[in-house]
């Protein structure tokens, strides 16, 4: 089985190809959404962060301000790396029980879904890799509209991610979003028989 790692920055239309993906039947880790299971009330990964970044970041029903969190932990590159040692490891854990379950029931693809692939620890485990990528002003409107941000605030998240130039230069496979949600799909099934 060929794990293929299938990631792009905000608003580049990563979520279109993974839920086509699933769709179609094929297992399918997100490891953006595993990232918010592991922050869930009561996760051993929660009380780290509290440890780490300040017990006042969980509120008293034990949910997690979110934005808390972020604004201690992205302030420096040093809270960034404790960020990720605390929850990518727990990531990857349930990531790689996905595929050995998608494994033993005879898949010959998995795909793993994430923003931070590139320069991580998820990096290691994928055999091939495919980026979905859209012109800078379109992933802004995106982002926007998704969540009802301001531009600026959009245009910041994505400064803060990694550059794309860096992840086309790891890329196996490019899908160029810069027409429609059917054009994507149609370029995802062309791609399909190559992998």
């Amino acid at each position: 089985m060929r794990t293929i790692g299938i990631t792009g920055r905000s608003g580049c239309g990563k979520s279109t190809v993974s839920a086509y993906l699933t769709q179609l039947g094929y297992p399918l880790a997100d490891t953006d959404q595993i990232a918010r299971e592991i922050m869930a009330p009561g996760s051993p990964c929660l009380q780290q962060l509290a440890d780490a970044f300040g017990a006042d970041i969980l509120n008293p029903d034990g949910t997690l301000q979110r934005h808390l969190l972020a604004n201690r932990a992205f302030a420096t590159p040093e809270g960034t790396k404790l960020l990720t040692s605390i929850t990518h490891p727990e990531i990857l854990q349930r990531t790689l029980a996905m595929r050995d379950t998608a494994a033993q029931k005879g898949a010959s693809l998995f795909f793993m879904d994430g923003a931070v692939l590139v320069g991580s620890i998820f990096e290691a485990y994928c055999d091939t890799l495919i980026l979905v990528t859209a012109p800078f002003q379109t992933s802004v409107e995106r982002i926007c509209r998704r969540d009802g941000i301001s531009p600026e605030m959009a245009q910041r998240r994505l400064n803060a991610q990694t550059p794309e130039a860096t992840l086309r230069a790891k890329a196996s496979y490019i899908l160029e979003n810069n027409h429609t949600p059917e054009d994507l799909i149609q370029q995802v099934q062309n791609l399909l028989p190559l992998l």
